[in-house]
């Protein structure tokens, strides 16, 4: 749903944000966090970088196996297509055969 329906959303929080307690809404995700020592906060920031990280892998790992299927297929194709002309093209000049009957 958004303003066009007629009903306001609140906004989305900015991690940076949360984490200090300043997204200027009511909400409950405005309540002030527990207070993160240094150790708390390392822990976080690994914990984000190894999930992101993970994720992005696994968007590139379907990426390329998209892109690989598809240049697959076109390379297939393409073979198909224009193979068989030039192995007749070459058989006909090694050969020393006219493509036209009449000659």
């Amino acid at each position: 749903m958004n303003e066009s329906d007629g009903k306001t959303q609140d906004p989305i929080p900015v991690l940076t944000e949360v984490v200090i307690g300043d997204t200027g809404t009511d909400s409950a995700i405005a309540a002030k966090p527990p207070h993160l020592d240094e150790t708390r906060l390392a822990e976080l920031q690994t914990e984000l970088a190894s999930r992101s990280f993970d994720l992005t892998d696994q968007l590139l790992h379907s990426a390329f196996q998209e892109m690989e299927a598809s240049l697959f297929e076109q390379v297939s194709n393409r073979l198909r297509n224009e193979l068989p002309e030039l192995i007749d093209e070459i058989l006909r000049e090694y050969l020393e055969v006219s493509p036209d009957p009449d000659d």
